[in-house]
């Protein structure tokens, strides 16, 4: 028969709810208890209502003795679960781990494909944030590097990235096997270029690398850049028609001056002699995501100096990046500018993460910080070059940031919603920071191969 009495069905669900809301719940998973409790009621109808009031109550009982007995999580022991995820990522990426669909708007974009290596320009149209309309050389020719040295940087020979990347035309380039280029001076590159070293494992280290200068329309995906260093005080060709005088560079691993619609996508950067990625001079319009950096000192400058105030319209957004070992400072370090951090994992700073000075305004959104260990290095921010008095008044927010290890963020300026500088710092929507982990798995230079989903 029927329970005529509802008093079954409501300690049903306040016992599942007080399951739910109760510290033990990593041991008896909601759904599976509420399904456990549905079917408890079920079974009681074959039952008195008075015997069935008696039974669910034990159960009320029995399970309150049970979360009494257990102990609180140990904050160590959080944090070197956080570690043991980390590391057993790093190794899945390693492996070349795939995974389709993962809740990352560029990779669900394209990575499913297993014909990847036959439509490689639809990478073109996954693009996200202040970058997404950088379009490099989606409609170009297709142009294979087939020579990793010969490096000329007056008259390169054609099949070198040199020769590729100051041509006038659009150009999608690629890399026909394994190399590694060490270039004499800066690669100074044309508009509307894409760099795509899918399919091939392609490192730039041991020389000058990347500049974009004054250019537009320019993608760089799937590249290890490391160990760059200083060049200058020479002649360089920047375009078929045209070389000139370099003097010193910086040795960045990306130096973007005067850019604009660039993205830097999927590459793994590390070890350089300046910055990893830098961006000043009036740069904007760019997109950083899908990148994992490791083992460099002052990571990424967004904005030339203080005093330039041609930066004031820059507008950067750092996606799905994984900020790793080794690192101590400028993830990023903004002036003037816009600028939108989001989705990104955050697991080694010595200094700190975010930082700035000249009133920027960054947009911190569904991140994952996990601080050292050393007590005096848990702040996420550092507010630089002025008082309290007046970086008090900079445009810098928190929302749905999971701080970790004792990682706290200095909130400044506005709060969340009051400011319309906000708006100019927003470049898409984030993920909640519990998803960090699955959305930057395949951070880095990916392993594909022809036929097979990248």
């Amino acid at each position: 028969m029927r329970i005529k009495s509802p008093k079954v069905v409501i300690l049903c669900y306040i016992v599942y709810m007080f399951l739910c809301l109760s510290p033990f719940t990593h041991m008896f998973h909601p759904k599976t208890l509420k399904l456990y409790l549905q079917q408890e009621a079920k079974n009681t109808m074959l039952v008195s209502s008075h015997a069935s009031f008696t039974l669910v109550f034990l159960y009320c009982i029995f399970f309150s003795a049970v979360a009494l007995s257990l102990p609180v999580s140990d904050p160590e022991l959080v944090v070197e679960e956080v570690h043991r995820k980390i590391n057993e990522s790093i190794s899945r990426r390693n492996l070349g781990y795939f995974s389709c669909e993962t809740g990352n708007p560029i990779d669900d974009c394209w990575r499913c494909d297993k014909d990847w290596e036959k439509n490689r320009k639809q990478l073109a149209d996954c693009g996200i944030g202040f970058g997404k309309n950088a379009i490099g050389g989606r409609d170009g020719e297709i142009y294979v590097v087939t020579d990793p040295g010969n490096d000329d940087p007056v008259n390169p020979k054609p099949g070198t990235l040199r020769y590729a990347v100051i041509q006038d035309q659009p150009l999608w380039i690629i890399f026909n096997r394994d190399m590694t280029i060490q270039l004499k001076e800066e690669l100074i590159m044309n508009s509307f270029k894409t760099l795509d070293g899918r399919g091939a494992s392609v490192h730039i280290s041991g020389g000058p690398c990347i500049t974009i200068q004054y250019v537009t329309n320019i993608i760089i995906h799937g590249l290890h850049i490391h160990d760059c260093k200083q060049g200058g005080n020479t002649y360089v060709r920047d375009s078929p028609e045209h070389y000139g005088w370099r003097t010193i560079s910086d040795g960045d691993g990306v130096s973007i001056f005067g850019g604009s619609h660039v993205w830097v996508d999927h590459c793994s950067l590390s070890n350089c002699n300046d910055g990893l990625i830098d961006a000043i001079r009036g740069s904007t319009a760019i997109t950083i995501s899908n990148n994992y950096l490791t083992h460099h000192n002052k990571v990424m400058l967004l904005g030339h100096s203080d005093t330039y105030v041609q930066d004031k319209n820059m507008q950067v957004t750092i996606a799905f990046n994984h900020f790793g070992e080794g690192l101590v400072q400028r993830m990023p370090r903004c002036r003037h500018g816009y600028f939108h951090v989001v989705n990104n994992d955050y697991t080694h700073w010595e200094m700190y993460a975010i930082g700035g000075s000249a009133n920027p305004t960054i947009n911190s959104q569904g991140n994952r910080f996990l601080a050292p260990n050393g007590p005096f290095d848990k702040e996420v921010t550092k507010h630089e070059d002025a008082p309290e008095s007046e970086w008090s008044h900079w445009n810098w927010r928190s929302e749905g940031d999971l701080m970790l290890n004792g990682a706290f963020f200095t909130l400044s300026g506005a709060g969340p919603g009051k400011s319309s500088s906000y708006s100019k710092a927003s470049s898409l929507a984030a993920r909640p920071s519990s998803h960090v982990g699955e959305i930057t798995i395949a951070s880095g230079a990916l392993s594909c191969k022809k036929g097979s989903h990248c």
